[in-house]
């Protein structure tokens, strides 16, 4: 046999498939002979080769003979991409690149979007950057007006507004100040959700009020807290507080927290507004408190690098601070304590031979419902009072001698439940109702608490409840007292009740919560504070502010 003709085209080693592609009739492909089978597989490779994409090395090599010449059209091509010599390797993508232009642009084109999107990262990063060292200048380059943070303010003569979309018009309005529904009503015509704190928009407040139409105490003592922190002035407006005056149960609230202008007087009625908070001064009502504590005030006060209920921890700190410091019952109604504090004390001696330790226990009716739907009519049963105070007490005093029913001091606003939990309790209890001092007896809530009930009421009837309610928050949570004055072991409650939430504050954050971990849980074997509404169900199990 003679030897086979040297190869010719030894440069590329890839014949012209112009000249051996031949057209196959429909006979031959359908036999599905070896030859059409290896045509199909070159025209696959020549697809792939066009289109400059990676392939499957195997299945070139399944469709061509094992034992295939160099010489012919089934040699592999990327064997003979091997034997190419950079020069001619360089010369085939030349004219690669040069047959196909189109492939070029498209991926120039796909590149464009990750292109501009590192650029605007960029720009990005540098606005944020001299949004904290040179604010001043970034407003200048934007063309904005930087907000004033002066706290020497005129007080003479309100701020301008910054756009007229903060203009706030009263014109409608006659008397002054508006009611607490008014407020909310304007509020609402200027923001869509919450506002930030001040920290936060970098406005100058000079005042901050706080108007209270049955307000609960826990949202109030947070106001004074921002005016102590932002240095601005806390003042309490009680035109509409149906509860008598602020002086008839607290302190003068500038005698304990002055602020930057002790001196200073309130403003006019016809300039406290509640909103915008680009106005001077600030009402703080149990309408629009959600406008100045809603989630931008709790994202900037809460501790950012903790877990669920640590996250709150520097506002409660801050809570218990006003309520120290700040927010104080008056000589009369600290007389009235002094005075439940004696018979309590006696009490106590009486039935546990000296031990002075007790269960403070709240039970809220009216017009409350209870948090969860799994109570009839969202009432919590007196039952599940009793069932905690007996477990809870069980618990802080295992392996430790003690009577077995705790004293429970018992705070409520209806007789009935005083009559039911009396009768039921295997232990003994005492409450204003059971008080032999007419003083203090005469305190006790007249009604169970219904809103619109209560304003019917006579003032004096009003008053005395309202002393009521102070004395039996001082002695169910421990405010308000001395190193030598009695507190509760621990505090059942309802967390639909601001009673409930306060009381944790005044018991203190170790012994309301335990050794709280890492991870913001609450301690379930140290804890004080019992919630018989939710009970735990909720993350985190307290929170500061009720907003409506």
């Amino acid at each position: 046999m003679p030897r086979p003709r040297p190869l010719t085209n030894v440069a590329t080693a890839v014949p012209d498939t112009s000249e051996q592609l031949t057209p196959r009739t429909p006979h031959n492909f359908n036999n599905g002979s070896r030859t059409s089978r290896a045509e199909q597989g070159f025209a696959k490779l020549q697809l792939s080769e066009d289109n400059d994409e990676e392939y499957d090395e195997q299945d070139t090599l399944q469709s061509a003979p094992l034992l295939a010449s160099s010489s012919t059209a089934r040699f592999s091509i990327r064997s003979s991409r091997r034997r190419q010599s950079p020069a001619t390797k360089n010369a085939v993508q030349r004219n690669v690149m040069m047959l196909h232009p189109t492939q070029i642009l498209s991926v120039a084109i796909s590149r464009l979007p990750l292109a501009f999107g590192i650029f605007m990262g960029g720009v990005l990063l540098i606005l944020i950057v001299l949004s904290f060292t040179r604010p001043d200048d970034l407003h200048r380059y934007i063309g904005a007006k930087a907000p004033s943070t002066s706290s020497t303010q005129s007080t003479t003569s309100p701020s301008p507004p910054e756009s007229k979309s903060n203009l706030l018009s009263y014109e409608n309005y006659t008397t002054f100040p508006l009611h607490t529904n008014e407020y909310l009503i304007e509020c609402a015509k200027q923001h869509q959700g919450y506002m930030a704190p001040t920290e936060v928009t970098g406005i100058s407040v000079q005042w901050v009020h706080w108007t209270l139409n049955m307000t609960p105490i826990c949202q109030f003592v947070r106001a004074a807290a921002l005016a102590r922190e932002r240095n601005r002035t806390f003042l309490v407006d009680d035109t509409y507080w149906n509860r008598g005056k602020w002086l008839d149960h607290f302190e003068d609230v500038r005698t304990r927290q002055p602020g930057p202008e002790p001196d200073c007087k309130p403003p006019p009625p016809d300039e406290m507004v509640a909103c915008p908070r680009t106005s001077r001064h600030w009402i703080i009502t149990s309408r629009t408190a959600k406008f100045h504590f809603g989630h931008a005030f709790a994202n900037h006060y809460e501790d950012p690098y903790a877990h669920q209920l640590n996250r709150l921890k520097p506002i409660f700190a801050s809570s218990a601070r006003s309520l120290e410091s700040t927010v104080r019952p008056n000589a009369q109604n600290m007389g009235l304590l002094r005075l439940t504090q004696a018979e309590f004390s006696s009490f106590l001696t009486e039935v546990n031979q000296g031990d002075k330790e007790y269960v403070g226990t709240h039970i809220r009716r009216g017009d409350r419902k209870s948090l969860s739907y799994s109570f009839l009519d969202r009432k919590i049963p007196t039952k599940e009072y009793l069932d905690a105070v007996e477990k809870t007490w069980a618990r802080l005093h295992k392996g430790m001698p003690s009577q077995i029913h705790p004293v429970v001091y018992l705070a409520t606003d209806s007789s009935n439940v005083h009559k039911e939990f009396s009768q039921v309790y295997e232990g003994r209890s005492f409450s204003l109702f059971d008080s032999s001092d007419p003083r203090l007896s005469s305190l006790a809530s007249p009604a169970e608490y219904i809103q619109k009930e209560f304003n019917v009421l006579d003032l004096r009837e009003r008053i005395a409840a309202t002393r009521g309610m102070i004395v039996d928050l001082a002695m169910v949570g421990g405010l308000w007292t001395e190193e030598k004055d009695l507190k509760p072991e621990a505090v059942i409650c309802g967390l639909s009740s601001s009673v409930c939430r306060l009381a944790a504050v005044g018991m203190g954050w170790e012994k309301a919560f335990g050794q709280v971990d890492d991870m913001g849980s609450i301690d379930p074997n140290g804890k004080g504070w019992i919630d018989v509404d939710q009970k735990g169900q909720i993350i985190p199990v307290w929170e500061a502010f009720e907003l409506f």
